[in-house]
């Protein structure tokens, strides 16, 4: 059994630390033996879930309120329901599109230790978050949370130009954007466990979005396309949210992501 196996089965396990381990030897599994293996005759229409937590519109998800252990839980239960997303999402595209047409066969071993490291950092992130949630009584779970990333990423799930504009390059740099504040935020209450956490996850948020616009350039180039009206094009077309400002141009750039990607389409 071989990668595209393994991330399929990362979608089909639905609890949230078997989830992570299952994400964690993927990857292990892949840079010892690279065996690519057989495409899933079909995927899931969404990753298998645990009961809990229950999902809500994200206008009914409580707002976090920083100055109690309670509400510094509830935030980082909302960015550990994030990085449980994108566990999956990472996983889809290697199960999903590692044979998509436009990926060189001879690129296709790259494109899969790039995708399988995502799935990796994403699977150690969640389990950080889960062990500080419980130093603070919580468990993930505890919290309703939403499902509007996986959400955003079905209407992708037969485009794999799309999914990579949108994945990681809207929703993925959408992070990097608003981490610093939840940093400073927790440093004004002095929560520095917390705070250690979060700065795992930004550093390591900045080279996922790097692999996003490495692909998002290449796909461009296959098809001889600009990688900036083509990137405007495609969430024109398939991203129903908006393109928030302000964003935090050092982060995206050293991302590879110019102002001429994301500034055009800013509300």
């Amino acid at each position: 059994m071989g990668v595209l196996e393994d991330a399929h089965s990362v979608l089909l396990t639905a609890d949230p630390r078997e989830k992570a381990s299952a994400a964690r030897r993927m990857r292990k599994k892949w840079m010892k033996n690279a065996t690519i293996g057989v495409s899933p005759k079909s995927l899931p229409h969404k990753p298998a879930r645990p009961k809990r937590p229950i999902l809500v519109a994200p206008s009914r998800v409580p707002r976090r309120r920083l100055g109690s252990a309670e509400g510094r839980g509830a935030l980082l239960h909302a960015v550990a329901h994030i990085e449980l997303n994108a566990i999956d999402l990472a996983a889809d595209m290697i199960a999903r599109f590692t044979n998509d047409p436009l990926i060189a066969e001879l690129d296709r071993s790259d494109f899969i230790t790039d995708w399988s490291s995502v799935c990796d950092d994403e699977a150690r992130h969640f389990l950080l978050l889960a062990e500080r949630l419980e130093t603070l009584g919580l468990a993930y779970g505890d919290h309703p949370a939403h499902n509007g990333l996986w959400e955003a990423a079905q209407s992708t799930c037969d485009n794999f130009p799309a999914r990579v504009a949108i994945a990681p390059l809207v929703l993925e740099a959408r992070g990097l954007d608003v981490t610093p504040g939840m940093i400073t935020r927790l440093k004004n209450v002095e929560d520095y466990e917390s705070v250690k956490v979060l700065e795992i996850i930004y550093e390591e948020e900045i080279g996922h979005v790097a692999i996003g616009a490495k692909w998002f350039k290449y796909i461009a180039a296959q098809q001889s396309k600009s990688p900036e009206s083509y990137f405007h094009d495609l969430v024109n077309s398939h991203f129903k949210g908006q393109v928030k400002s302000p964003f935090n141009d050092a982060a995206r750039t050293l991302a590879g992501l110019s102002r001429a990607y994301y500034a055009p389409l800013a509300v």
